[in-house]
C-alpha cells in the first residue's frame, strides 16, 4: 500500500475552462479517502488525474515515494472500480477476476490460489464458474472489486461504485466495502456525490465544490465544525437548519410567532455583536423534552411530520426559515399542534452572511 500526496493540483482545459483550482490533499498509507460535492464540483476529474486517465496541468500527485504527473497508468500500481462495473461479459468470474494477473503473466497456480482467496473475502467464491449476465448488480459489483483486490495495488480508486444500485443493496455494499477496507488496511480514494457514504465510509473526507476543496479533515469534524455554509448544509441528513438574525454579547435571539427567546450561546465573537449572523442547528440539537438533556424550550407550532421509524422529523418556522427538528416518536407531534421543543444552543455554529465562512 502507499500514501498519496496532491499538491496544488490544477486541471485547465485548452478553452481554458479550469476544473480544479488548486487541490492539496494528503493521506496516509491505508487511510479511507472521500471526495464528496455534486455534479461538475471536480472530483471524477481529479480520481481520474490520480489514475492517470487525464493530464495534470499544473501541481504534483505522488503515490508512495513516487511522482506520478507523466507516469502512464499501468505502471503506477493502481487499481480502478468504475459505476458501471466493466465486466467481459464472454468470461467467467473466475476469468474476470484473474484477467489483470494474466496480463501480468503470474503463473497458473498462483493466478488460482489469488482468486481463490479474493473470492472467499468478499463471498462469491460459489459463483466462480457463472458469467456475468447471471449476477445480480450487487453481484457484478463484487466481482470489479474481486478483479482490483486480485492485482494488490499500492492505491484503489472507486468512481462512485454504489450509483446502479438500490437502496437497500446500496447499503449493504457499503458495508461490505467498509469491511474490506479493514481486513486489507488498503488505501482508498472514493468518489462520491452521496454524502451518507461520505460520512459512514471514510476516514478522511475531502467536501469538493466549484473545483476547491471546501474542507478536509475528519467526518465528524466535517459534521460537527463545518467550516462554511455549503458544507454544513450538504453533510448531513436532514441538513443542517439556519436561523439569520442578530447577535447579542450574550447569545442569539429566537423569534418564533412574535414570541422572542433568547439561545445563549457558549461563544459570541465580539467581532459581530450587534450584527446579522446565520446560526447553525443540526435537527437533532432541535427535539422535544423527552428526548432533550439540556437546551432552551420553546412552544413551537408543527406544520408538518415525517415518521421515520425511529424518530419524527417535525418542521416548524423560526426567524423567517422552516426548521427540521428530530423528535421521539411518542413525543406527540402532530401538524397543527404546538409541541414544547428543545434548542441545544450549546452545539451551534455560527456563519457571516456576506462571507459564509464560519465565525471562531
Amino acid at each position: 500500500m502507499a500514501s498519496l500526496s496532491i499538491r496544488q493540483v490544477r486541471k485547465v482545459y485548452p478553452n481554458g475552462a479550469e476544473v480544479l483550482k488548486g487541490i492539496d490533499i494528503d493521506i496516509a498509507d491505508g487511510e479511507f479517502l472521500i471526495l464528496v460535492g455534486g455534479s461538475g464540483c471536480g472530483k471524477s476529474t481529479l480520481l481520474n488525474m490520480i489514475a492517470g486517465l487525464e493530464p495534470v496541468s499544473q501541481g504534483e500527485i505522488r503515490i508512495g515515494e513516487r511522482v506520478v504527473n507523466d507516469m502512464p497508468p499501468k505502471d503506477r500500481d493502481i487499481a480502478m472500480v468504475f459505476q458501471s462495473y466493466a465486466l467481459y461479459p464472454t468470461m467467467t468470474v473466475r476469468e474476470n477476476i484473474a484477467f489483470g494477473l494474466g496480463i501480468r503473466k503470474v503463473p497458473k497456480a498462483e493466478q488460482d490460489a489469488i482468486v481463490a482467496r479474493v473470492a472467499e473475502t468478499l463471498q462469491i467464491d460459489h459463483l466462480l464458474e457463472r458469467k456475468p449476465a447471471m449476477l445480480s448488480g450487487g453481484q457484478r459489483q463484487r466481482v470489479a472489486m474481486g478483479r482490483a483486490i486480485a492485482r494488490n495495488p499500492a492505491l484503489f480508486l472507486f468512481d462512485e461504485p454504489l450509483s446502479n444500485l438500490d437502496t437497500k443493496l446500496r447499503v449493504e455494499m457499503r458495508a461490505e466495502i467498509k469491511l474490506l477496507h479493514q481486513r486489507l488496511k488498503s488505501t482508498i480514494v472514493y468518489v462520491t456525490h452521496d454524502q451518507i457514504e461520505a460520512m459512514t465510509l471514510g476516514d478522511k473526507i475531502a467536501v469538493m465544490k466549484d473545483g476547491v476543496v471546501q474542507q478536509f479533515g475528519t467526518p465528524q469534524q466535517i459534521y460537527d465544525e463545518p467550516d462554511n455554509l455549503f458544507v454544513a448544509g450538504f453533510i448531513g441528513s436532514p441538513s443542517m437548519n439556519f436561523l439569520r438574525g442578530t447577535l447579542r454579547a450574550d447569545g442569539f435571539v429566537l423569534d418564533h410567532a412574535g414570541i422572542q427567546t433568547l439561545l445563549p450561546l457558549a461563544h459570541c465573537p465580539s467581532s459581530h455583536v450587534g450584527r446579522e449572523v446565520i446560526l447553525g442547528l443540526r435537527p437533532e440539537h432541535i427535539t422535544d423534552t423527552i428526548s432533550a438533556h439540556s437546551g432552551t424550550e420553546v412552544d413551537c407550532l408543527i406544520e408538518m411530520t415525517e415518521p421515520t421509524g425511529p424518530d419524527t422529523l417535525a418542521f416548524t418556522q423560526c426567524n423567517g426559515s422552516r426548521l427540521t427538528c428530530r423528535t421521539h416518536p411518542r413525543a406527540g407531534a402532530a401538524p397543527g399542534q404546538t409541541l414544547r421543543l428543545c434548542f441545544d444552543a450549546a452545539k451551534a455554529v455560527l456563519f457571516d452572511p456576506a462571507t459564509e465562512q464560519r465565525l471562531r
